[in-house]
């Protein structure tokens, strides 16, 4: 389509989005194996940051918020430059697509760190009264009791940052991970069409987050029975 000289159509060719289509999926399992492993780590060490930053010990309290903020207040690109060519300056060498999996696990932590905390946090009191009158002791408590009902409010969140790490992922590109940006940019640079693969690429991770937000309901539903 043709505006006043200006060649609408030339913004995406779909001829050339479909022949590179398949290349491109080709890093589709790179971006969801980093971003699952990514979320995985994060949650794990979010929940004991959590935990960390709720205590009433100085050693565990402080370390937790320092941690927490020092990873929200610097960029990602930057930490995972630090892992990729900064650690093999001191002896440290990480593949990739190692150092793309723990650096977005270290810094989704922050995030779920504080979510974790606000979820926590706003189950009721009585609920650990009502288990120490029983004689149960923290731990325990904790595991059957509140983290059920936690949980329960902390999905929606958990799952935007979830979509964040998926999309984030796209960074990885700049430490060579051959994920789904990484691919695009190959084409991209190839064809000398840059607009049709990074709108076929927004196309792409736009399905994957729809899928993360009906994992998010089914959840939702199955631990709505806690509350």
């Amino acid at each position: 389509m043709n505006v006043n000289g200006f060649d609408f159509g030339g913004l995406f060719d779909v001829e050339l989005a479909l022949e590179s289509l398949p290349f491109i999926l080709e890093g589709l399992p790179m971006t969801l194996l980093v971003a699952l492993i990514g979320m995985m780590i994060g949650l794990v060490l979010g929940l004991l940051l959590a935990l960390a930053r709720g205590s009433k010990r100085f050693v565990l309290r402080w370390p937790a918020r320092l941690y927490i903020s020092f990873m929200r207040g610097t960029p990602m690109l930057v930490f995972l430059f630090i892992l990729y060519f900064g650690l093999p300056v001191v002896g440290v060498e990480l593949s990739a697509i190692v150092a793309a999996s723990i650096g977005f696990g270290l810094n989704s932590a922050a995030y779920i760190a504080e979510i974790d905390r606000s979820a926590l946090n706003s189950i009721d009191n009585g609920q650990w009264e009502s288990a120490r009158a029983l004689n149960m002791s923290y731990w325990p408590t904790l595991r059957t009791i509140i983290l059920p009902q936690a949980t329960r409010i902390a999905i929606p969140p958990l799952t935007s940052v979830f979509m964040d790490v998926v999309k984030g992922t796209s960074l990885a590109a700049v430490i060579t991970v051959p994920e789904l940006f990484q691919k695009t940019q190959i084409v991209a640079g190839r064809e000398f069409d840059a607009m049709t693969m990074y709108v076929l690429v927004a196309l792409i991770y736009w399905p994957i987050c729809i899928l993360i937000g009906f994992m998010q309901d089914r959840l939702e539903l199955k631990y709505s029975r806690f509350l």
